[in-house]
Formats: structure tokens, sequence, C-alpha cells
């Protein structure tokens, strides 16, 4: 799609930076490359600069949202200073959608205000925010009254919204659900590889040094993303199923990092794990080079359940065997490709690890099959197209 008129789109974005968060630059570098302008507010720094040909403008990073008080304070901080951004962005060069990436859910207030001038409003879902808050960030001692002001403002955004985006049908059946607004007002973008930037590297390039199996996870290292899992999985395979020849390696930092390291020291697994921070793609793509096994060892909640991770399709296309545990939407994304254990199951979960490590062929075979998947389905070329389609409907359809 060209736009005759060059519409003008305005991204929200509040948790992550513009060049960190995959999803929004690949959406943003999408939608600029099908004729759109295209402008990111985002934390971080500098104040503005143009990213393959994105006009990012940021604000100081909020403070960490630790416990429900930091929770409230970060995105009350992000509210303000996202609003007056976009206030400096309609008087400088103006806008014609307005486009939401949560958590939060709150942007549908800016969203609200705009749509007052004429502009349209795009929700575009990520995360679950309710089941974010309830079984992933605070779990242990969560507020129910917020849970339910979150469900509220989930519906809210959705209602407020012209057009609705989200990662796989299961949000899609939240969102139709949870506040009866039409299907044909969501549009599903999955998260998706960009397959110009990952190449198949299977396991069998490489002969283990000194029979030493490689292991890796990369991605946030937040409380829902099941990090301790693996450090307690490890423990388990090396205590119950005897197996002192590997390495992990964890690529990423979040509020759980604190957690993951302590326990890594109080299981007394320094020896065989280590952390190596956030990384950039092509240091990712370098560590990957050597990598005989990747792990998601999200855990199994309301959260996890109905999400689609993003690692995992990263980890496939890499061609990399995956162990994981067997969530609805990880069998919608892998099928077979992905050796799964049982649910929450750490001792499970390293036994699938043991059998990798076993099996050579297998893990050349879980590669091959996820790359497959990839390339005929999944890839971010494919995702692209339903993003276009959808802002095509969008400014064709004069849906209120």
């Amino acid at each position: 799609m060209q736009s005759k008129t060059r519409k003008r789109i305005l991204m929200l974005l509040e948790n992550n930076t513009y060049t960190e968060d995959i999803r929004v630059r690949q959406e943003a570098e999408a939608l600029f490359a099908a004729g759109f302008h295209v402008t990111v507010i985002c934390p971080g720094k500098p104040f503005h600069d143009v990213v393959e040909g994105v006009s990012v403008y940021r604000f100081p990073n909020p403070p960490n949202g630790n416990g429900v008080i930091g929770y409230l304070l970060e995105y009350g901080y992000s509210m303000l200073a996202v609003f007056a951004l976009s206030l400096f962005v309609l008087l400088r060069q103006g806008f014609d959608v307005i486009h939401a990436h949560n958590p939060p859910d709150t942007f549908a207030l800016i969203g609200l205000f705009y749509k007052l001038f004429g502009k349209r409003f795009v929700f575009d879902q990520h995360d679950l925010s309710p089941e974010l808050f309830a079984y992933a960030r605070f779990s242990e001692n969560h507020n129910t009254m917020i849970y339910k002001v979150l469900v509220w403002f989930e519906s809210f955004s959705y209602r407020v919204a012209n057009r609705v985006i989200v990662t796989n049908e299961s949000y899609r059946k939240i969102s139709t659900e949870r506040s009866g607004i039409d299907t044909t007002k969501v549009s599903i973008v999955r998260n998706g590889p960009d397959l110009l930037h990952f190449s198949c590297l299977p396991p069998v390039e490489h002969e283990p040094q000194n029979g030493i199996i490689q292991i890796a996870y990369m991605g946030v290292i937040g409380y829902q993303d099941g990090v301790d899992n693996l450090i307690r999985a490890l423990y388990h395979l090396k205590t119950d199923f005897q197996k002192t020849n590997f390495r992990c390696v964890i690529m990423g930092k979040g509020l759980a990092f604190d957690l993951a390291t302590s326990l890594v020291k109080e299981l007394n697994l320094q020896a065989y794990v280590s952390f190596a921070g956030w990384m950039r793609q092509p240091q990712i793509a370098e560590v990957m080079k050597t990598v005989d096994i990747c792990v998601a060892p999200e855990p199994s909640n309301p959260y996890n359940d109905a999400s689609t991770i993003i690692k995992l399709m990263e980890y496939m296309a890499y061609c990399k065997p995956v162990v994981a545990y067997d969530l609805p939407e990880h069998r919608v994304t892998a099928g077979d490709s992905v050796l799964y254990a049982r649910a929450n199951d750490c001792r499970d979960y390293a036994a699938q690890i043991a059998r990798l490590m076993e099996n050579g062929e297998l893990r050349r075979e879980l590669g091959e099959r996820g790359r497959q998947r990839i390339e005929s389905t999944y890839a971010w070329q494919y995702q692209a197209k339903a993003l276009v389609t959808a802002y095509e409907q969008l400014l064709t359809n004069a849906q209120s």
C-alpha cells in the first residue's frame, strides 16, 4: 500500500526503548515502507533522532515499577510525559492516527482525547495487562481492586479504538469476550522474526567443545518469564540427572535479574550459568553459532497460556531445538518442533534438556522443523502484510 496523502502515524510506547522493542520497530518500519510517515514516542535518549526513516522522540526513563506503588508511579509519570510529547508532535508536524502499544492500557485516555479532534486510534495489545499484574508481576500479593481497574481500562481501550491489533487468536477471543466488540474490529498481527536478520544455525554446524553442551536463554528477565524455573531445572539436570557437561548463558535483563543471580548462587550453579546482559542482534547471532539447545521457561498461568512468546520464534528462526513448558500458545506457534515439559514441572523440564543433550539427531530434526514453520507461516514478512491490511481497513472504513 502506498499512501497517496502520506498519512501520519504517531506511535506510543512506554515499557521499552524503540531500538530494543522488536515488535514496535518492525511495525514502524513496515508502515514506513508502505508509504506512511511514522513517529514514535518512547523512553530513553537522545531526545530525537531518525532511525531507518522513523522519527523517534524520547522522554527520560520512568522509575522502575517495583510493587504496586511503583507500578502506579511508573505509568502515571509515563502518561504525563507521553501526552506532553504528543502535543509537541501535533504542533510540530501533526498526525492522523495515534497507535498505542500496551502496556499501559491507559493510553486509551490519550487516544480518546485526540479522537475529539478527528484522529483515529489504534490499540496494539502486546500483553494482557490484568493478567500480567495479577499472575506475573505481583502474583503473591496482588490487589483485586487494581486487577478490576486494569480489566476496565483494557475493555475501555477496546471500545475506544477504531482498530484493535492483537498478537494471536487467544487475545482476539479475550478482546471480544471482555468488551463485546465485533471481531471484525480486531486484526491479528503476530510476533514474527524477520528472516533477513536470522540465519539458520543448526546445532550440527559445530562439535561441542570438550563435550560441553551449550544452552541459551535470551530475552527479558521478568517475573513472568520463568528464568527462576530455568535455574531450578538446571539444578535438577546436575543433581538428579548427573549432567555436568553443560553451560547455560542467559542473555537479557529485567526486574527479576537479581532474583535469578541470587538463585544461581543459592543452588551453587556459578560454574554452569553465566549472565551476559542485554545484547543486540549481531551479538546474539554470534553467541547462537555455538548454541546446542535453547530454552523458553515461561510457566503456565493465565497470562503466559494466552501469550505468544517472541523468543520461541526467534529460536526457531535460528534452527535451534527448544525446550519449553507445554502451554497452549506454544503449541500453536511451534507445533511438534519443540520438546515440551509438563507445565511448571522443573524436574521434567530438566529431563527434556537431558534428552536433547543425549541426542544430536533429535536436536537437528527439531531445529529444522522449527525453521520450516517460521519460513512457511510465521516470519515477519507475512505479519507485515497483515499490519498494512489492518491500516487499509482503518483508513477506508468509517468505523467509529
